[in-house]
């Protein structure tokens, strides 16, 4: 690769502030993320997984145990991880300012329902004693928004019975990728396209700024969407994908923003494939960007290089800060072959498990989703429509295949680094490891 696509987005030394999360490129070591451990929240998702935006219904006990190996890992590979729910409680016992602003965000979330008295007496009964409530509590309160309808005893009127509703319980904030992105000069926040995920950037947001006191933080606006998840840093460029969650309005103001101060950026649109024209768009295929792309070290993609030939888009070159304009056309394949990169072709079978969902730690390091058992419980469970799950048996049947990914004799030949996690059950909300983690820090 050249001198031009191994170059990093310089850093402006004489910035009034210095963002202390920065990231210039997807394969630098990976020192800091964010995760949050699945609660109380995600047992509404078992009721209804698709209403909820998850692919099936799992067994939630082992999905924390694997959440938990997950963080294990990661601190075992150097990365300090913070657990979004401990971050909350730490800083609000340490600081009163911090826990005054906890509960102020709770009592505007938490709602009354019924008679005038009855709401006005419960919710000043509840301001009274807000402060008795531990921190952990309130953090469990954000995750569900509960509301409580207070209604009169038919049979004893001197007694009020609640209850209790769940406005949309946030069962999607594991996926702690999406409600954010830091780039090479800051973070931002971003707009989810789903109304079951709109509240998620009102917990991240809040933390980042007064928790971990974040300054260099941008919001994207309420006529926009843009998800993390559609963001991929690659040194002095970087890729943003468009679709079902991030608009196009969305990558162009998250360009004005002058947090992603990169040389040039490729906007692609997702893409599917071809047996899925006439279908509705498969929510995994192109949910977002890191759902059928993403790279693995330095000049090294790893997607379905089909799809990768259908992700037409545009390429912005910068300006001045915060300013782009449009220089080419191109699709992803092309674009990133011209940067010199090389790629490895993931087959069908390997894209609906999740291959491409991993998460890169250091360059050609990475941690990938044990894809085999992923894709024997999505067979085994009849997830996939009769026609897909007929093309995924043909897939893993054929002659002289190089077994599954990471376990390709092409993946070695790479000096690719692969520490495989067990995630049979967390995928099952529609996500791998890079879903799972909110990268913070790289260097």
């Amino acid at each position: 690769m050249g001198d031009y696509s191994r170059k990093f987005a310089k850093v402006n030394i004489c910035r009034a502030y210095s963002p202390s999360m920065r990231i210039n490129a997807e394969w630098e070591n990976l020192s800091e993320v964010m995760i949050h451990r699945p609660g109380i929240e995600i047992a509404y998702a078992m009721l209804a997984p698709r209403p909820f935006l998850f692919e099936r219904t799992f067994k939630i006990t082992r999905a924390v145990k694997e959440h938990e190996s997950l963080e294990n890992v990661l601190k075992d590979n150097g990365v300090m991880v913070k657990v979004l729910r401990d971050t909350v409680v730490n800083e609000a016992e340490k600081s009163k300012d911090f826990r005054k602003k906890l509960e102020e965000k709770v009592k505007s979330t938490v709602r009354f329902f019924g008679t005038v008295e009855s709401t006005n007496r419960a919710k000043s009964e509840f301001v009274k004693n807000i402060d008795t409530i531990d921190s952990s509590t309130l953090f469990q309160i954000l995750t569900l928004e509960p509301a409580i309808d207070l209604k009169k005893d038919m049979y004893d009127l001197s007694v009020e019975y609640p209850t209790v509703y769940s406005n949309i319980p946030l069962a999607n904030l594991y996926f702690m990728r999406d409600q954010q992105a830091v780039g090479n000069n800051g973070i931002v926040i971003g707009n989810m396209k789903k109304m079951q995920r709109s509240r998620e950037t009102e917990i991240t947001d809040f933390v980042i700024r007064n928790a971990l006191k974040e300054k260099s933080v941008f919001r994207v606006s309420e006529n926009n969407s843009f998800e993390g998840g559609d963001f991929i840093p690659a040194g002095d460029f970087a890729l943003i994908g468009t679709g079902p969650r991030t608009d196009t309005g969305g990558a162009m103001e998250v360009l004005k923003s002058g947090k992603f101060d990169f040389d040039e950026f490729f906007i692609a649109n997702n893409p599917i494939y071809d047996f899925m024209e006439a279908e509705a768009r498969d929510p995994m295929i192109n949910m977002h960007l890191d759902t059928y792309f993403n790279i693995a070290g330095d000049g090294i993609a790893i997607t379905a290089v089909d799809l990768a030939k259908k992700a037409d888009g545009i390429i912005m070159g910068k300006v001045a800060m915060g300013e782009y304009v449009e220089t080419g056309k191109a699709n992803l394949y092309d674009y990133l072959k011209g940067k010199g990169f090389n790629f490895v072709d993931l087959r069908l079978s390997e894209q609906m498990g999740y291959s491409s969902n991993f998460l890169t730690i250091s360059d050609k390091k990475i941690l990938a989703v044990n894809v085999k058992q992923v894709i024997k419980k999505l067979l085994d469970e009849n997830v996939f429509s009769r026609k897909l799950a007929d093309m995924v048996h043909t897939d893993i049947a054929k002659p002289n295949s190089d077994g599954l990914f990471p376990d390709r004799r092409e993946i070695s030949e790479l000096g690719l680094d692969c520490i495989t996690l067990e995630l049979s059950e967390l995928t099952g909300g529609y996500g791998g490891a890079h879903c799972m983690t909110a990268a913070l820090n790289r260097n």
